[in-house]
């Protein structure tokens, strides 16, 4: 097999979350396999990912599975090989890791012959700890934005994005968010489509975009403590076409609308007319990704009434329009079609 010049170095530690480790590595094993069907096995086409930990062998994760190392990280430090991607993952064991000085200065010695430098939700920290992140934009797990605030004021912490890039550093948000950042690694190598082919092929729900919330217009806000409100929720999602504004929807929940607005904002954290907008935003992102039909047929569709007003909600929530969103993020083969 030819010696791969994309090199995925991975860091492990004990208490690592599983996915921030396997998801990725996952996305580049999947692109190396379609590289190789297509017949592109040059070296500059080819990712190789190794797992290094302190010691070689087995790594507990906090799920009590274990990964087992193929390096350790003298060896790996050693390696006078430059390193395509260095990946820094988070999880329960991120504190242990960050007051390990062979963690450290591992990550610090390698991001210098490293392309670009990645983390997995609170592996951020690491980076942090490792002095590469001083005045970069960057995100990590929701639960841990104001905590990597507090610890490293140089830095811009942005709450909301799937992930964030600045310069060849690369931030992402929580454990599954990692398979996200990867695919916008796979697309910066190879492009869209392949990147696309990638994610159609682990069954992801979509590529999603970097600037894109964490959060779905259901797990941002939450769950209603009465009956009538989590019908209520379950109703918007179920029909966004539906007439959705606060007098309706007070009627559905047996309240008065000036009731209904209050106790809707205290139960589920934001105003009804925001949940609103980011529920047809999202119905009308997947319509986009997986149909041809007009923009105008699917801001009707889903409640937007008119084509401009559906490219103000995108904007705001995805800072992208429509169109902009259908030409970069719908499938493959309905590009091709």
């Amino acid at each position: 097999m030819p010696k791969a010049r994309r090199r995925i170095v991975m860091l492990a530690y004990e208490d690592a979350q599983i996915l921030d480790i396997t998801g990725p590595l996952e996305v580049f094993a999947t692109t190396r396999r379609l590289l190789e069907l297509e017949g592109r096995t040059a070296e500059a086409d080819l990712y190789a990912s190794e797992l290094v930990a302190v010691r070689r062998g087995p790594v507990a994760m906090s799920s009590g599975l274990e990964l087992v190392a193929q390096r350790s990280l003298a060896t790996a430090r050693r390696d006078p090989h430059p390193i395509d991607t260095l990946m820094v993952p988070g999880g329960m064991g991120t504190r242990a890791a960050f007051e390990c000085e062979d963690h450290i200065r591992f990550i610090r010695d390698c991001a210098r012959r490293a392309r670009r430098i990645s983390s997995v939700c609170t592996g951020t920290f690491l980076l942090s700890r490792a002095g590469l992140l001083a005045g970069r934009r960057v995100t990590t797990h929701w639960d841990s934005c104001e905590m990597l605030e507090r610890f490293d004021p140089s830095v811009t912490v942005l709450r909301d994005p799937i992930f964030v890039k600045d310069g060849n550093v690369y931030t992402s948000a929580g454990v599954t968010a990692g398979m996200d950042l990867a695919l916008a690694l796979v697309e910066e190598d190879f492009g869209r489509e392949l990147a696309l082919e990638v994610a159609r092929k682990l069954v992801m729900f979509l590529k999603r975009p970097g600037g894109q919330s964490q959060f779905s217009a259901q797990l941002s806000a939450q769950l209603a403590e009465r009956d009538g409100l989590r019908e209520t929720q379950r109703y918007i999602v179920e029909h966004p076409e539906a007439d959705l504004g606060v007098e309706a929807l007070a009627v559905r929940s047996a309240m008065s609308p000036r009731n209904f607005a209050r106790v809707f904002r205290d139960e589920v954290g934001c105003t009804p007319a925001r949940f609103v907008e980011r529920t047809r935003v999202e119905a009308a992102r997947r319509r986009l990704e997986e149909s041809r039909r007009g923009i105008e047929e699917i801001a009707s569709d889903c409640g937007f009434g008119s084509a401009e007003t559906m490219r103000r909600a995108f904007l705001r929530n995805l800072k992208v329009g429509p169109a902009e969103y259908r030409e970069r993020f719908r499938a493959a083969d309905l590009q091709r079609a």
